[in-house]
């Protein structure tokens, strides 16, 4: 795994729950207002942290904390998550997944395995051919059908899960009613985009 750092302490990020946030490096997206580039992109600097430091301080942290979110960067890249995973869950706690939805077959064994109890999975925008590569920077004609397929999945999953979008506050609703409509009623958790410096757009020019 490759951990490029830890939030070691969150009310917001696992809903009910104080967790901590693992982010992983590395993403197959480059979203034009993403603010974690250093997360993102190959050659971005950053000190790793190995496992066994993080599985230390979750040790030390048993009874207070109650959940631990991975985040990213997109942590299903990795191939050993699930036993990242593993050793977490043996320890006690609860893991929430933040996916961007492009690894179905991860999220699938997962789900089957009871290594994760929550997926967040952010929607980038309704998932035709051609309307996410406006969004995420790179070609959209298989990553929407992956997209497609992992929203089914958590649909028909009987855990915790989230679709949720990160939306600028003064653009038109109407793309997130649509969305909604394709998730047949699910109601999108609506994430304000503000254009703060850091965004990704910024190192891609």
């Amino acid at each position: 795994m490759k951990i490029a750092a830890i939030q070691k302490h969150s009310l917001i990020d696992y809903p009910g729950l104080i967790s901590c946030v693992i982010f992983t490096h590395g993403c197959n997206f480059r979203c034009w207002y993403c603010h974690n580039h250093w997360l993102v992109l190959p050659k971005s600097e950053f000190n790793p942290i190995g496992e066994h430091d993080v599985l230390s301080f979750l040790k030390s942290r048993k009874g207070w904390l109650g959940g631990v979110v991975v985040s990213g960067g997109e942590p299903t890249l990795h191939i050993d998550l699930p036993n990242f995973i593993e050793q977490i869950k043996r320890l006690g706690f609860r893991v929430k997944l933040d996916t961007n939805g492009t690894n179905p077959e991860m999220v699938r064994y997962l789900i089957d395995a009871g290594l994760v109890d929550f997926v967040a999975m952010d929607v980038k925008a309704l998932p035709i051919a051609g309307n996410y590569t406006k969004i995420i920077g790179v070609p959209d004609v298989d990553i929407v059908e992956l997209v497609k397929q992992t929203i089914e999945i958590l649909k028909n999953s009987n855990i915790e899960h989230q679709f949720r979008i990160t939306w600028p506050n003064d653009k038109s609703k109407s793309e997130i009613n649509a969305i909604e409509h394709f998730l047949n009623g699910y109601k999108l958790h609506v994430n304000e985009l503000t254009l703060e410096n850091g965004i990704l757009a910024d190192y891609l020019t």
